[in-house]
């Protein structure tokens, strides 16, 4: 291979059955960020050992399962149906590539256009071989269509051979093992049908009542000269081809496939005769483009540039310009790809956004307007729960109402307990950020009118009348949420979830409301009418102001940030000992409750917690916020903070790895920030979390990876006014390129061991090693590295 195939190709060359095919499947996923369809073989069945999937954005429905005697109800994410079948059965022999001997399979995923090829030599049960070769792709040109081409032989004359084409309604949900024994079937089949090589099945969910539509239409030289016959039932319509066979003639045979849905009526039949090799083509160049924007380009290490690419393409199958445009749906924690946390949008938004305000900023706005269009929910929830303003929920579906269940049973005791995961109410702070990120890199102004201040405001004032003064310490506190550390649900001996001001939830609340007095004055032209609908008065005013002065953290004499109040008096553990015992500690959590022991009770993390400001805020503006709150801050903060908790975590989160690896480079520790980062651009690829990745990717550790790149090793700092660069290429890199847009202005930003280029399309500013200089139009601008001493 060339180096631009090693770097843009993934690859396998074996069929291993169970969760390693399933972690297969998801990484060879096609999409389009409308559209996932994991990366299974078209004769592909929902089994233990391989699992096809298709996903719609947005698409959930809930059901009622019996769990240990009592009604749970789960919101989950959609297996549609299948509309990618196609098989054969050679002399009444279905061809399975679970059952068959496979004497060589080998599968590869083009990264660089979409298409997912694979080739498979299958011994029958004559001994004659079988040779099939598939290729899959979801139009990156058009939202709605996919395809699949199906080419086949076999070494022999006169076999009698049967091709099926089907489009299989009779799925349910199988990807996630722990959910298995819970209602798994959603769709309801309404009507299937076929005309010659034309088919075509409705289908709706059973309680959201979503309609779905899914087409097909089969050409090739088969039907030339064949009758297709149409085989129905309940829920498969099959079109079937029947013929003798030349030896080792291939033969092939192409489908086109047109999706749609709606939430209110149902979607018309719209395929149309289309040129398969055009509508490829068209994917194809669509691709190209999307590349061109987004691409992160590293020389000297071919490994790193892999893994930077897998993470581009599966973030664009995840959410993109064609496929999101005016759809109601963000990204999910774990891509459409799998099933893992039932496709719910999550706090993983926080990681997520930034790569498509640096690349695709409309599509980051349309990202946006899925939290917007469930404002008055996030409303309700506030007001259910005795707050004003507006509480969005840690897990978020279909109409953005809290889907984290109330009680969780512990199958090894049998014991219901309170499940305090919700509580997680940062959430809402991840999504204030973004729409200050959004805005600053872009001074979207109709947005911000219409959208991003009334829900920095409505987030601002759930905050307001959630924070109450303490008089013992003469500062504001907010009491009963939680953190980013999942380790930790309430104090030891509670009952009761949550914990008094959580660090990083009262600093981000302070840098939140720092921005919004800044808005408040920018748009104050807009505002009275925005303070009547959202019931801001003179006192959220005043009260905003005070907060921002005196909010509370609890702080040690050593400079240490508590995670929470009362942190400080929970156990130590000892690390090395269960280190030696276990081989991994990600789960210390459920290491803790085999012992009979709580992770509440200890000094341990699953992530970064109370770190987790730094890796939001350049530490300049952590510092003024704490000068402004009347805490001391001095050089060592940082570093010191880090050593803290970095001896505390598990990294039983792969986005601890992101938060961790960046910290680290700025307080100079460049080897721990690269063995971090290595291992945070690994994790889904090698699969590091124990078999996660069979249930999906992780969107937020791959968006996020793709982010420090270009923060730790660019130096890249995008604020208000322009891009800053301060670069420091790791030993073994050449060079580093990329592409980000501010403010409607786009830089194309070169570094390598000798100096700096920059073209920026329109007359602008860059900060360069904390010096400004002037851009002009279409100009190159260098500047020698040696220029920063």
């Amino acid at each position: 291979m060339t180096t631009e195939e090693n770097e843009f190709m993934l690859t396998y060359h074996s069929y291993s059955k169970g969760k390693e095919e399933y972690s297969q499947e998801s990484l060879t996923t096609v999409g389009n960020g409308f559209l996932g369809v994991r990366g299974t073989l078209p004769e592909m069945e929902i089994s233990e050992n391989n699992y096809p999937g298709t996903y719609l954005a947005g698409i959930y429905n809930t059901e009622e399962s019996d769990v240990a005697g009592h009604a749970i109800f789960n919101e989950d994410f959609i297996n549609l149906p299948n509309a990618y079948k196609i098989y054969v059965v050679v002399d009444g022999e279905r061809i399975n590539i679970e059952d068959n001997a496979v004497k060589e399979l080998d599968r590869s995923l083009n990264l660089k256009n979409g298409v997912f090829q694979s080739t498979v030599v299958i011994e029958l049960a004559n001994k004659h071989n079988l040779t099939i070769m598939s290729e899959r792709f979801v139009s990156m040109a058009d939202k709605h269509y996919s395809g699949v081409k199906y080419s086949f032989s076999i070494d022999a004359d006169d076999v009698v051979l049967n091709l099926i084409s089907s489009i299989d309604g009779d799925v349910y949900n199988y990807n996630v093992e722990r959910y298995r024994s819970l209602t798994n079937r959603h769709l309801d089949i309404l009507d299937l049908g076929a005309h010659k090589n034309h088919a075509w099945l409705r289908s709706e969910t059973k309680n959201s009542k979503i309609n779905i539509l899914q087409e097909t239409l089969l050409t090739g030289d088969l039907l030339s000269s064949n009758d297709i016959n149409i085989v129905k039932d309940n829920k498969e319509i099959k079109q079937e081809i029947t013929f003798k066979t030349e030896k080792n003639k291939m033969y092939s045979v192409e489908k086109l496939v047109y999706t749609d849905y709606s939430k209110t009526v149902i979607p018309e039949k719209k395929i149309k005769p289309l040129d398969y090799i055009d509508v490829k083509q068209q994917s194809i160049n669509e691709w190209e483009k999307l590349w061109k924007a987004a691409e992160i380009v590293v020389e000297g290490d071919e490994k790193s540039q892999f893994l930077i690419n897998l993470h581009t393409y599966h973030l664009l199958c995840s959410a993109s310009p064609t496929g999101n445009k005016e759809l109601d749906a963000s990204v999910t924690a774990r891509g459409l790809h799998g099933e893992a946390y039932r496709g719910h949008i999550f706090w993983d938004e926080l990681f997520i956004l930034p790569f498509y305000i640096n690349h695709f900023p409309k599509t980051a706005r349309e990202l946006l307007m899925y939290r917007y269009t469930r404002l008055n929910q996030a409303k309700i929830n506030a007001k259910e729960a005795g707050h004003k303003g507006a509480m969005y929920p840690w897990q978020s579906g279909l109409t953005g109402d809290e889907q984290s269940q109330k009680m969780h049973l512990n199958p090894v005791s049998g014991e219901w307990k309170e499940d305090h995961s919700q509580n997680q109410r940062h959430v809402s702070l991840a999504i204030a950020f973004n729409i200050i990120r959004y805005y600053d890199q872009t001074k979207d102004a109709n947005f911000m009118i219409n959208y991003g201040l009334e829900m920095l405001m409505e987030i601002s004032l759930f905050w307001l009348h959630l924070a109450k003064w303490d008089a013992d310490e003469h500062r504001f506190s907010i009491s009963g949420v939680m953190g980013p550390d999942e380790f930790h649900e309430a104090y030891p001996g509670s009952d009761k979830g949550g914990f008094k001001d959580n660090a990083y939830t009262n600093l981000m609340l302070v840098a939140v409301l720092d921005k919004l007095k800044i808005y408040q004055s920018e748009f104050k032209d807009y505002l009275t009418p925005l303070e009547t609908k959202v019931g801001w008065t003179a006192d959220e005013t005043n009260k905003q102001q005070q907060l921002e002065e005196s909010m509370y953290l609890d702080i040690n004499n050593d400079g240490i940030i508590a995670q929470f109040d009362g942190y400080f008096k929970l156990k130590e553990l000892d690390f090395a000992a269960y280190k030696e015992k276990h081989s991994n500690i990600y789960r210390m959590d459920r290491i803790l409750d085999a012992e009979g022991k709580k992770a509440d009770d200890y000094q341990v993390a699953k992530q970064a917690d109370a770190l987790m400001i730094f890796y939001n805020l350049p530490e300049k503006k952590v510092k003024n916020i704490f000068g402004q709150l009347g805490y001391d801050y001095t050089d060592r903060t940082l570093s010191d903070n880090l050593e803290y908790y970095l001896k505390r975590t598990t990294h039983g989160s792969t986005l601890s790895r992101v938060v961790h690896a960046k910290l680290a480079k700025i307080v100079g520790n460049d080897e721990l920030a690269w063995q971090l980062y290595s291992e945070a651009l690994s994790s889904d690829y090698a699969d590091i979390q124990g078999g996660t990745t069979s249930e999906g990717i992780h969107t937020g550790v791959m968006a996020a990876t793709l982010d420090i790149t270009l923060s730790m090793y660019a130096g890249l700092e995008v604020t208000d006014e322009s891009i800053s660069l301060n670069p420091n290429l790791p030993k073994n890199w050449g060079k580093l390129s990329f592409k980000v847009s501010h403010q409607n202005i786009l830089f194309d930003v070169v570094v390598t061991t000798k100096d700096i280029e920059i073209i920026s399309s329109e007359n602008s500013q860059a900060v360069i090693f904390g010096k400004s200089y002037q851009l002009r139009k279409h100009d190159l601008f260098k500047v020698s590295l040696l220029s920063k001493s």
